[in-house]
Protein backbone atom coordinates (compact mmCIF):
# COMPACT_ATOMS: atom_id res chain seq x y z
CA UNK A 1 0.00 0.00 0.00
CA UNK A 2 3.06 2.29 0.83
CA UNK A 3 4.29 1.98 -2.11
CA UNK A 4 1.73 2.77 -4.44
CA UNK A 5 0.83 5.97 -2.33
CA UNK A 6 4.54 6.80 -3.44
CA UNK A 7 3.89 6.26 -6.83
CA UNK A 8 0.54 7.89 -6.64
CA UNK A 9 2.45 11.21 -5.24
CA UNK A 10 5.75 10.72 -7.84
CA UNK A 11 2.94 10.57 -10.82
CA UNK A 12 0.80 13.59 -9.29
CA UNK A 13 3.43 15.53 -8.76
CA UNK A 14 5.17 14.74 -12.16
CA UNK A 15 2.11 15.75 -14.35
CA UNK A 16 2.04 19.59 -11.84
CA UNK A 17 5.53 20.53 -12.79
CA UNK A 18 5.80 18.78 -16.52
CA UNK A 19 4.88 19.55 -20.03
CA UNK A 20 4.81 16.40 -22.22
CA UNK A 21 6.88 15.21 -19.24
CA UNK A 22 8.94 18.32 -20.07
CA UNK A 23 9.78 19.85 -16.81
CA UNK A 24 8.68 23.69 -16.38
CA UNK A 25 10.85 26.35 -16.28
CA UNK A 26 10.89 28.70 -12.64
CA UNK A 27 8.95 31.07 -14.22
CA UNK A 28 6.55 29.29 -15.42
CA UNK A 29 6.09 27.32 -12.62
CA UNK A 30 5.74 30.67 -10.44
CA UNK A 31 3.23 32.13 -12.70
CA UNK A 32 0.78 28.82 -12.56
CA UNK A 33 1.59 28.84 -8.43
CA UNK A 34 0.18 32.56 -8.21
CA UNK A 35 -2.72 31.39 -10.75
CA UNK A 36 -3.63 28.46 -8.66
CA UNK A 37 -3.62 30.92 -5.48
CA UNK A 38 -6.05 33.28 -7.25
CA UNK A 39 -8.62 30.48 -8.18
CA UNK A 40 -8.55 28.62 -5.04
CA UNK A 41 -9.36 32.49 -3.09
CA UNK A 42 -11.90 32.90 -5.53
CA UNK A 43 -13.14 29.20 -5.49
CA UNK A 44 -13.46 29.66 -1.43
CA UNK A 45 -15.46 32.91 -1.68
CA UNK A 46 -17.90 31.15 -4.06
CA UNK A 47 -18.13 28.78 -1.54
CA UNK A 48 -19.00 30.78 1.31
CA UNK A 49 -21.35 32.81 -0.77
CA UNK A 50 -23.41 30.21 -1.93
CA UNK A 51 -23.47 27.94 1.47
CA UNK A 52 -25.40 31.00 2.48
CA UNK A 53 -27.79 30.94 -0.47
CA UNK A 54 -30.28 29.08 1.87
CA UNK A 55 -31.08 31.03 5.30
CA UNK A 56 -29.83 29.57 8.53
CA UNK A 57 -31.58 27.97 11.13
CA UNK A 58 -31.07 30.83 13.36
CA UNK A 59 -32.56 33.38 10.40
CA UNK A 60 -35.47 30.93 10.01
CA UNK A 61 -36.19 31.05 13.77
CA UNK A 62 -34.67 34.42 14.46
CA UNK A 63 -36.69 34.34 17.72
CA UNK A 64 -35.48 31.55 19.05
CA UNK A 65 -32.71 32.78 21.05
CA UNK A 66 -34.75 35.12 22.82
CA UNK A 67 -37.23 33.08 23.95
CA UNK A 68 -35.38 30.03 24.69
CA UNK A 69 -33.86 32.68 27.42
CA UNK A 70 -37.11 33.81 28.62
CA UNK A 71 -37.97 30.32 29.27
CA UNK A 72 -35.06 29.59 31.13
CA UNK A 73 -34.49 32.52 32.99
CA UNK A 74 -36.00 32.38 36.76
CA UNK A 75 -35.27 36.23 37.81
CA UNK A 76 -38.53 38.20 39.37
CA UNK A 77 -37.87 40.67 36.13
CA UNK A 78 -38.02 38.46 33.54
CA UNK A 79 -40.98 39.99 32.05
CA UNK A 80 -39.79 43.32 31.93
CA UNK A 81 -36.75 42.56 30.67
CA UNK A 82 -38.22 40.74 27.61
CA UNK A 83 -40.38 43.68 27.02
CA UNK A 84 -37.77 45.97 27.19
CA UNK A 85 -36.43 44.62 24.73
CA UNK A 86 -39.21 45.17 22.11
CA UNK A 87 -38.74 48.89 22.50
CA UNK A 88 -36.65 50.24 20.39
CA UNK A 89 -35.57 54.07 21.06
CA UNK A 90 -33.62 54.51 17.96
CA UNK A 91 -35.47 57.07 15.58
CA UNK A 92 -33.14 56.27 12.62
CA UNK A 93 -34.83 52.45 12.78
CA UNK A 94 -36.74 51.92 9.68
CA UNK A 95 -38.01 49.09 9.96
CA UNK A 96 -40.15 46.97 12.05
CA UNK A 97 -39.29 43.58 13.89
CA UNK A 98 -41.23 41.97 11.52
CA UNK A 99 -39.78 43.52 8.74
CA UNK A 100 -36.18 42.80 9.91
CA UNK A 101 -37.12 39.00 10.24
CA UNK A 102 -38.18 38.63 6.69
CA UNK A 103 -35.19 40.44 5.45
CA UNK A 104 -33.45 37.02 5.81
CA UNK A 105 -35.64 35.57 2.98
CA UNK A 106 -34.41 38.29 0.27
CA UNK A 107 -32.25 36.60 -2.17
CA UNK A 108 -32.44 33.53 -0.16
CA UNK A 109 -33.95 30.25 -0.18
CA UNK A 110 -35.96 28.98 2.75
CA UNK A 111 -38.67 30.98 4.66
CA UNK A 112 -38.98 32.36 7.97
CA UNK A 113 -40.90 30.77 11.01
CA UNK A 114 -44.46 32.10 11.44
CA UNK A 115 -44.28 31.88 14.94
CA UNK A 116 -41.49 33.99 14.46
CA UNK A 117 -43.15 36.27 13.07
CA UNK A 118 -46.06 36.59 15.02
CA UNK A 119 -43.58 37.29 17.85
CA UNK A 120 -42.24 39.93 15.81
CA UNK A 121 -45.88 41.55 15.58
CA UNK A 122 -46.33 41.21 19.11
CA UNK A 123 -43.06 43.04 19.74
CA UNK A 124 -43.80 45.85 17.25
CA UNK A 125 -47.40 46.73 18.84
CA UNK A 126 -45.94 46.78 22.20
CA UNK A 127 -42.84 49.12 20.33
CA UNK A 128 -44.28 52.89 20.75
CA UNK A 129 -43.62 55.83 21.74
CA UNK A 130 -45.40 56.00 24.80
CA UNK A 131 -43.94 52.51 26.37
CA UNK A 132 -40.40 53.96 25.03
CA UNK A 133 -41.46 57.05 27.47
CA UNK A 134 -42.01 55.08 30.29
CA UNK A 135 -38.64 52.98 29.77
CA UNK A 136 -36.60 56.59 29.55
CA UNK A 137 -38.40 57.29 33.18
CA UNK A 138 -37.99 53.57 34.54
CA UNK A 139 -33.39 54.36 33.41
CA UNK A 140 -33.80 58.02 34.80
CA UNK A 141 -34.47 56.94 37.99
CA UNK A 142 -32.12 54.05 37.97
CA UNK A 143 -29.55 56.68 37.16
CA UNK A 144 -30.39 58.53 40.20
CA UNK A 145 -30.25 55.55 42.86
CA UNK A 146 -26.92 54.69 41.14
CA UNK A 147 -25.71 58.68 42.17
CA UNK A 148 -27.14 58.00 45.23
CA UNK A 149 -25.63 54.42 45.91
CA UNK A 150 -22.04 56.12 44.70
CA UNK A 151 -22.51 58.93 47.65
CA UNK A 152 -23.43 56.57 50.01
CA UNK A 153 -20.15 54.91 49.30
CA UNK A 154 -17.99 57.86 49.72
CA UNK A 155 -19.69 58.88 53.23
CA UNK A 156 -19.46 55.44 54.17
CA UNK A 157 -15.83 55.85 53.52
CA UNK A 158 -15.10 59.02 55.35
CA UNK A 159 -17.37 57.95 58.15
CA UNK A 160 -15.16 54.63 59.04
CA UNK A 161 -12.44 57.09 59.06
CA UNK A 162 -13.69 59.53 61.01
CA UNK A 163 -14.63 56.46 64.12
CA UNK A 164 -11.14 55.77 63.21
CA UNK A 165 -10.15 59.08 64.49
CA UNK A 166 -12.06 58.85 67.68
CA UNK A 167 -10.48 55.56 68.80
CA UNK A 168 -7.38 57.10 67.76
CA UNK A 169 -8.64 60.28 69.96
CA UNK A 170 -7.40 62.66 66.97
CA UNK A 171 -9.24 65.83 67.48
CA UNK A 172 -11.61 67.50 65.26
CA UNK A 173 -9.07 69.86 64.31
CA UNK A 174 -6.98 67.56 62.91
CA UNK A 175 -9.44 65.72 60.57
CA UNK A 176 -8.84 65.01 57.14
CA UNK A 177 -12.78 64.83 56.88
CA UNK A 178 -15.49 67.59 56.59
CA UNK A 179 -18.41 65.32 58.00
CA UNK A 180 -19.04 64.28 61.23
CA UNK A 181 -20.04 60.86 61.86
CA UNK A 182 -23.38 62.51 63.14
CA UNK A 183 -23.69 64.17 59.76
CA UNK A 184 -22.47 61.14 58.04
CA UNK A 185 -25.10 58.72 59.65
CA UNK A 186 -28.03 62.16 58.69
CA UNK A 187 -26.81 61.79 55.08
CA UNK A 188 -26.65 58.50 54.95
CA UNK A 189 -30.26 58.01 55.79
CA UNK A 190 -32.01 60.14 54.05
CA UNK A 191 -30.23 59.08 50.71
CA UNK A 192 -31.43 55.26 51.57
CA UNK A 193 -35.17 56.91 51.88
CA UNK A 194 -34.54 58.63 48.58
CA UNK A 195 -33.46 55.07 46.86
CA UNK A 196 -35.96 53.34 48.82
CA UNK A 197 -38.26 55.70 46.73
CA UNK A 198 -37.08 55.82 43.33
CA UNK A 199 -37.36 51.80 43.70
CA UNK A 200 -41.00 51.81 44.61
CA UNK A 201 -41.79 54.72 41.51
CA UNK A 202 -39.49 52.24 39.58
CA UNK A 203 -41.35 49.07 40.55
CA UNK A 204 -44.92 51.37 39.78
CA UNK A 205 -43.69 52.12 36.33
CA UNK A 206 -42.49 48.63 35.35
CA UNK A 207 -46.38 47.19 36.44
CA UNK A 208 -47.63 50.16 34.58
CA UNK A 209 -45.64 48.84 31.53
CA UNK A 210 -46.03 45.16 31.98
CA UNK A 211 -50.05 45.64 32.95
CA UNK A 212 -50.26 47.29 29.37
CA UNK A 213 -52.91 45.60 26.77
CA UNK A 214 -49.98 44.71 24.24
CA UNK A 215 -48.06 43.93 26.96
CA UNK A 216 -49.93 41.57 28.30
CA UNK A 217 -50.91 39.84 24.81
CA UNK A 218 -46.99 39.20 24.10
CA UNK A 219 -46.36 37.73 27.98
CA UNK A 220 -49.19 34.98 27.47
CA UNK A 221 -47.83 34.27 23.72
CA UNK A 222 -44.07 33.70 25.54
CA UNK A 223 -45.59 31.73 27.89
CA UNK A 224 -47.51 29.29 25.71
CA UNK A 225 -45.04 25.90 25.87
CA UNK A 226 -46.60 24.83 22.97
CA UNK A 227 -45.51 27.31 20.36
CA UNK A 228 -42.42 27.15 21.72
CA UNK A 229 -41.83 23.54 21.63
CA UNK A 230 -42.66 24.01 17.94
CA UNK A 231 -40.00 26.44 17.22
CA UNK A 232 -37.49 24.66 19.26
CA UNK A 233 -38.41 21.49 17.34
CA UNK A 234 -38.09 23.94 13.95
CA UNK A 235 -34.51 24.95 15.05
CA UNK A 236 -33.41 21.40 16.03
CA UNK A 237 -34.34 20.32 12.91
CA UNK A 238 -33.40 22.58 10.83
CA UNK A 239 -29.43 23.18 13.13
CA UNK A 240 -29.38 18.94 11.66
CA UNK A 241 -29.79 19.55 8.45
CA UNK A 242 -28.11 22.86 7.71
CA UNK A 243 -24.77 21.39 7.35
CA UNK A 244 -26.17 18.70 4.62
CA UNK A 245 -27.93 21.31 2.85
CA UNK A 246 -24.47 23.89 2.80
CA UNK A 247 -22.88 20.87 1.42
CA UNK A 248 -25.39 19.97 -1.46
CA UNK A 249 -24.57 23.51 -2.55
CA UNK A 250 -20.90 23.41 -2.36
CA UNK A 251 -20.69 20.54 -4.08
CA UNK A 252 -23.42 21.92 -6.88
CA UNK A 253 -20.59 24.23 -6.97
CA UNK A 254 -17.64 22.59 -7.19
CA UNK A 255 -18.92 19.44 -9.33
CA UNK A 256 -19.54 21.19 -12.92
CA UNK A 257 -16.18 22.74 -12.27
CA UNK A 258 -14.31 19.42 -11.69
CA UNK A 259 -16.59 17.80 -14.54
CA UNK A 260 -15.22 20.60 -17.68
CA UNK A 261 -11.75 20.35 -15.70
CA UNK A 262 -11.31 16.80 -15.70
CA UNK A 263 -12.79 16.80 -19.79
CA UNK A 264 -10.76 19.19 -20.81
CA UNK A 265 -7.52 17.45 -19.52
CA UNK A 266 -8.38 14.49 -21.08
CA UNK A 267 -9.07 15.91 -24.22
CA UNK A 268 -5.54 17.73 -24.05
CA UNK A 269 -4.05 14.55 -23.33
CA UNK A 270 -5.64 12.93 -26.69
CA UNK A 271 -4.71 15.89 -28.54
CA UNK A 272 -1.12 16.35 -26.89
CA UNK A 273 -2.01 19.80 -25.54
CA UNK A 274 0.65 20.03 -23.19
CA UNK A 275 -0.06 23.68 -21.92
CA UNK A 276 -3.96 22.87 -21.98
CA UNK A 277 -3.32 19.82 -20.19
CA UNK A 278 -1.21 20.87 -17.31
CA UNK A 279 -3.39 24.08 -16.43
CA UNK A 280 -6.63 22.09 -16.57
CA UNK A 281 -4.49 19.53 -14.27
CA UNK A 282 -4.02 22.14 -11.83
CA UNK A 283 -7.49 23.70 -12.02
CA UNK A 284 -8.98 19.68 -11.37
CA UNK A 285 -6.43 19.95 -8.04
CA UNK A 286 -7.69 23.17 -7.29
CA UNK A 287 -11.23 22.18 -7.69
CA UNK A 288 -10.57 18.95 -5.41
CA UNK A 289 -9.04 20.21 -2.37
CA UNK A 290 -11.99 22.33 -1.33
CA UNK A 291 -14.57 19.90 -2.17
CA UNK A 292 -12.53 17.59 0.05
CA UNK A 293 -11.87 20.09 3.05
CA UNK A 294 -15.77 20.66 2.71
CA UNK A 295 -16.41 16.88 3.52
CA UNK A 296 -14.43 17.09 6.48
CA UNK A 297 -16.11 19.58 7.74
CA UNK A 298 -18.77 18.45 7.10
CA UNK A 299 -18.09 15.01 8.68
CA UNK A 300 -17.34 16.99 11.94
CA UNK A 301 -20.54 19.39 12.11
CA UNK A 302 -23.18 17.38 9.78
CA UNK A 303 -25.98 15.28 9.97
CA UNK A 304 -23.20 12.18 10.03
CA UNK A 305 -21.38 13.31 12.96
CA UNK A 306 -24.91 14.15 15.05
CA UNK A 307 -25.90 10.17 14.23
CA UNK A 308 -22.73 8.78 15.07
CA UNK A 309 -23.12 10.89 18.41
CA UNK A 310 -26.33 10.05 18.89
CA UNK A 311 -25.18 6.24 18.69
CA UNK A 312 -22.51 6.55 21.05
CA UNK A 313 -24.70 8.49 23.40
CA UNK A 314 -27.06 6.36 23.95
CA UNK A 315 -24.86 3.23 24.16
CA UNK A 316 -21.88 4.17 26.19
CA UNK A 317 -23.01 7.50 27.78
CA UNK A 318 -20.79 9.70 28.88
CA UNK A 319 -17.94 8.26 26.77
CA UNK A 320 -18.08 10.58 24.35
CA UNK A 321 -14.31 10.41 23.48
CA UNK A 322 -15.07 7.06 21.69
CA UNK A 323 -16.37 9.15 18.83
CA UNK A 324 -12.59 9.99 18.53
CA UNK A 325 -12.13 6.08 17.80
CA UNK A 326 -14.45 6.61 14.96
CA UNK A 327 -12.76 9.23 13.36
CA UNK A 328 -9.66 7.50 14.01
CA UNK A 329 -10.84 4.20 11.85
CA UNK A 330 -13.24 6.89 8.98
CA UNK A 331 -10.78 8.92 7.95
CA UNK A 332 -8.06 6.36 7.14
CA UNK A 333 -10.57 4.30 5.65
CA UNK A 334 -11.77 7.74 3.50
CA UNK A 335 -8.57 8.32 2.71
CA UNK A 336 -8.48 4.81 0.81
CA UNK A 337 -11.01 5.03 -0.67
CA UNK A 338 -9.98 8.32 -1.98
CA UNK A 339 -6.74 6.65 -3.46
CA UNK A 340 -8.15 3.76 -4.94
CA UNK A 341 -10.03 6.61 -6.93
CA UNK A 342 -7.12 8.57 -7.97
CA UNK A 343 -5.29 5.16 -8.90
CA UNK A 344 -8.50 3.57 -10.57
CA UNK A 345 -10.23 6.34 -13.10
CA UNK A 346 -7.04 9.35 -12.93
CA UNK A 347 -3.32 7.59 -12.73
CA UNK A 348 -4.51 4.64 -14.73
CA UNK A 349 -1.70 3.38 -16.64
CA UNK A 350 -3.64 0.58 -18.63
CA UNK A 351 -6.02 3.56 -19.74
CA UNK A 352 -3.08 6.09 -20.37
CA UNK A 353 -0.99 2.76 -22.13
CA UNK A 354 -3.83 2.22 -24.63
CA UNK A 355 -4.44 5.89 -25.76
CA UNK A 356 -0.35 6.48 -26.27
CA UNK A 357 -0.07 3.04 -28.48
CA UNK A 358 -3.06 3.97 -30.56
CA UNK A 359 -1.00 7.28 -31.68
CA UNK A 360 2.01 5.52 -32.07
CA UNK A 361 3.40 7.27 -28.71
CA UNK A 362 5.59 5.84 -25.44
CA UNK A 363 3.54 3.99 -23.29
CA UNK A 364 5.85 6.48 -20.57
CA UNK A 365 6.00 9.61 -21.85
CA UNK A 366 3.63 9.51 -24.71
CA UNK A 367 6.09 11.35 -27.22
CA UNK A 368 5.73 9.99 -30.49
CA UNK A 369 8.06 7.25 -31.71
CA UNK A 370 8.12 5.15 -34.69
CA UNK A 371 6.08 1.75 -34.84
CA UNK A 372 8.79 -0.54 -34.81
CA UNK A 373 11.07 1.20 -31.79
CA UNK A 374 11.30 -0.81 -28.64
CA UNK A 375 12.90 1.59 -26.71
CA UNK A 376 11.86 5.22 -26.50
CA UNK A 377 15.11 7.45 -28.02
CA UNK A 378 13.54 10.50 -25.44
CA UNK A 379 12.95 8.25 -21.83
CA UNK A 380 14.58 5.51 -22.56
CA UNK A 381 11.32 3.31 -21.68
CA UNK A 382 10.95 -0.16 -22.63
CA UNK A 383 7.80 -1.01 -24.87
CA UNK A 384 7.48 -4.49 -24.24
CA UNK A 385 6.98 -7.06 -22.22
CA UNK A 386 7.01 -11.21 -23.28
CA UNK A 387 3.33 -13.18 -22.90
CA UNK A 388 3.12 -15.90 -20.54
CA UNK A 389 1.28 -17.65 -23.46
CA UNK A 390 2.76 -17.34 -26.56
CA UNK A 391 5.91 -15.67 -25.41
CA UNK A 392 6.14 -13.23 -28.20
CA UNK A 393 6.25 -9.27 -27.47
CA UNK A 394 3.42 -7.25 -26.52
CA UNK A 395 2.39 -4.00 -25.45
CA UNK A 396 3.07 -3.23 -21.83
CA UNK A 397 0.47 -2.29 -19.69
CA UNK A 398 -2.08 -3.19 -21.75
CA UNK A 399 -4.63 -5.89 -21.14
CA UNK A 400 -4.42 -8.69 -23.65
CA UNK A 401 -1.44 -9.85 -25.83
CA UNK A 402 -1.48 -8.18 -29.31
CA UNK A 403 -0.17 -11.64 -30.79
CA UNK A 404 -2.58 -15.11 -28.86
CA UNK A 405 -5.36 -12.86 -27.08
CA UNK A 406 -4.52 -14.15 -23.54
CA UNK A 407 -4.82 -11.68 -20.53
CA UNK A 408 -1.66 -10.02 -19.21
CA UNK A 409 -2.91 -8.50 -16.24
CA UNK A 410 -0.80 -11.27 -14.31
CA UNK A 411 2.50 -9.99 -15.91
CA UNK A 412 1.74 -6.34 -15.70
CA UNK A 413 2.33 -5.72 -11.88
Amino acid sequence: MFARIRRLLSQFFSKSRTINNEPLNKVSLIVIIIIDIFILINVFTGLDDISRWHISPTEAYPCYSEWQNYQKKTTKDKDYEIVRLSLSSESNNKFSFQQNYQQAEAGHLGKVSKTCLQYADYKDKINNPEKQQIVKNIDREQAKISRFEQANDTIKSQYDSTLLEKIAGQGREQSINQVSAEKAKQALEENNRQISTLKAEISTLKNELLTKPESISFLAFLKDNNRFQEVDKGYQQASFWYPSIQLAFQSLFLLPLILIALSVHKFAQRRGYGLVSLISWHLLVIFFIPLIVKIFEFLQIGAIFKFLFDIVSAIFGGLLFLINYVYILLIPVIGFGIIQFFQKFVFNAKVQAASRVQKSRCVNCAKKIRHLDTYCPHCGYYQYIECQNCHNLTYKHLSYCNHCGTSQDSSNL
